[in-house]
């Protein structure tokens, strides 16, 4: 660990230093060598200073994969400031919430993206310290002209370099980095809080595990608002000294040719990713010799799927790993020279330094074998949750284990196999859905009296969501409308694909709804 620095802005210094010319980030219409990126974080991060943000304050970014996001999330660690992502698949309503929650002085948004206008989804809703949006992208000129990321820049000026330089040394490793929203079972997200420290030393050890290299091309599909596409994908490869290619919207055809154009060697990404290339009818014609190592998890895989990762997508590695927001994003990953079973049917063994157990109701070690609750203790446990020590209680007990939710056995070696959850959570397509959030949304139709959502198997996104819905006396509704409503209201992942409406829903003697008979 000595080797690498402890604060972010102290890490990307120093891979300027050491890599001046090689290129960090490379994009349609923009590439950036480490030493124009580390000066591109200077500027912003004085910028900020400009406007008068202090070490310690909240700031967000709602925007995809770009290079922009990077420089401003660099910008924040450099002013000492908490990175805060918000998911660009969210609506106003829930990107208020979370700039609300945390207390945001500033948003770095996209302008348009996926036929919305983002900073439009904002007008009218409560965001009480939010200052000031920058535009990454364009900006809308007309009514009430939108400040543009070529317009905050130039605030630089009013702020000494020396000045930008003395607040980034004086960040230390012991302060928040970010506070990373992610949904909970009560339907209202929570807020992650882990430190520059510990997320540089998850990810030292997670670039070694798959065999990061600084000669690697790393295609980041998986998306900067996530652990995945933000913690094991630009800061890891920026910590390797390799070359991003930031992607904002996925499309097999394009990606598929792009690896070849550009010599892609790196790819993590959810199951359903690699499915989409092996199911490919021209996969054959496109070329894909350069690939070398593909990351994955988040979701049960088969064995002849790893396989065919090997045979027909090229990768010499292919590793499965587990970890969730409360971790730093990392906890467990495969050895790369496991057997094709191992890693398609277990996430690996814990990382060092990192103490895992599966455990039965009264917090006792289970046997080899069998299946109890997942928890882990080290220096990946979050550090709380913003704002809310009830839940942090419940999630770290009084000796330090993290309770994941989840339900897992260890074999002889050590490999975790996720087998449950204890909560609700299902994955779409790699992304975690809380039924909980989701029927809050959905009871806010005037149709509905009462909504169940369960998880139900998908060919394609692995689960998707099934909701059943008990209609209020005299009222009309089609599933094909409450889908389009879903649309209109919540992120792509959560909309419900099935809709059942019932007179009633299962409930035990104190009223809890049976999950377990509708699914």
């Amino acid at each position: 660990m000595s080797q690498f620095p402890q604060t972010i802005p102290a890490l990307i210094a120093a891979a300027a230093k050491e890599h001046p010319t090689r290129i960090a980030i490379q994009e349609e219409g923009a590439q950036l060598s480490f030493a124009e990126l580390d000066a591109l974080r200077l500027r912003a991060a004085r910028a900020l200073m400009s406007v008068g943000i202090r070490a310690g304050d909240r700031i967000a970014v709602w925007a995809p994969n770009c290079h922009e996001w990077v420089a401003a999330a660099l910008a924040i660690h450099s002013a000492g400031a908490i990175l805060i992502p918000i998911n660009t698949r969210m609506k106003g309503v829930e990107a208020a919430d979370i700039l609300e929650q945390s207390g945001a002085r500033l948003l770095f948004c996209v302008g348009e993206f996926l036929k919305d206008y983002f900073p439009a989804m904002l007008k009218g809703q409560n965001t009480p310290a939010l200052e000031r949006i920058v535009v990454l992208g364009k900006a809308r000129t007309v009514d009430s002209p939108d400040m543009t990321w070529a317009d905050f820049l130039a605030l630089a000026e009013q702020t000494p370099e020396a000045a930008a330089l003395e607040r980034a040394a004086a960040v230390k490793p012991e302060d928040l980095s970010d506070i990373m929203f992610t949904s909970g079972t009560t339907g209202r997200p929570k807020g992650v809080m882990t430190c520059h420290g510990q997320n540089i030393r998850a990810f030292v050890e997670w670039s070694r595990c798959v065999d990061l290299q600084a000669e690697d091309r790393y295609l980041i599909i998986n998306p900067f608002f996530h652990s995945f596409g933000y913690k094991a994908g630009w800061l890891a490869a920026l910590m390797r000294g390799c070359t991003i290619y930031p992607l904002a919207v996925f499309d097999t055809d394009s990606v598929l040719a792009m690896i070849g154009r550009e010599r892609i060697s790196f790819l993590p990404g959810s199951p359903t990713l690699f499915l989409s290339f092996l199911a490919h009818p021209r996969l054959k014609e496109f070329d894909l010799s350069s690939l070398r190592v593909a990351v994955t998890g988040a979701a049960a895989i088969a064995p002849s799927m790893i396989h065919r990762m090997r045979d027909e997508l090229g990768f010499k590695i292919v590793v499965t790993a587990y970890g969730l927001t409360e971790c730093c994003g990392a906890a467990t990953i495969c050895d790369r020279d496991a057997d094709a079973e191992t890693i398609a049917t277990t996430s690996g063994r814990a990382m060092p330094g990192i103490e895992l157990r599966c455990i039965d109701e009264h917090g006792k070690p289970v046997a080899v074998g069998e299946s109890g609750e997942v928890v882990m203790r080290g220096y990946n446990v979050m550090q709380g949750y913003f704002n809310n020590a009830e839940a942090t209680r419940e999630t770290i007990d009084a000796d330090g284990w993290l309770h994941t939710g989840d339900i897992g056995t260890l074999d002889a070696g050590g490999n975790l196999r996720i087998t449950d959850r204890l909560k609700d959570m299902y994955i779409v397509g790699g992304f975690n859905c809380y039924p909980a959030e989701v029927e809050r949304i959905l009871t806010a139709h005037p149709a509905i009296a009462q909504v169940a959502v369960v998880g139900v198997p998908d060919e394609r996104q692995g689960e998707i969501g099934k909701a059943y819905v008990v209609l209020r006396p005299g009222a009309q509704l089609s599933a094909e409308e409450l889908i389009a409503w879903s649309r209109s209201n919540m992120a792509n992942y959560k909309v419900p694909r099935h809709v059942e409406f019932v007179a009633a829903l299962p409930t035990n003697a104190s009223g809890k709804v049976l999950k377990f008979q509708l699914r």
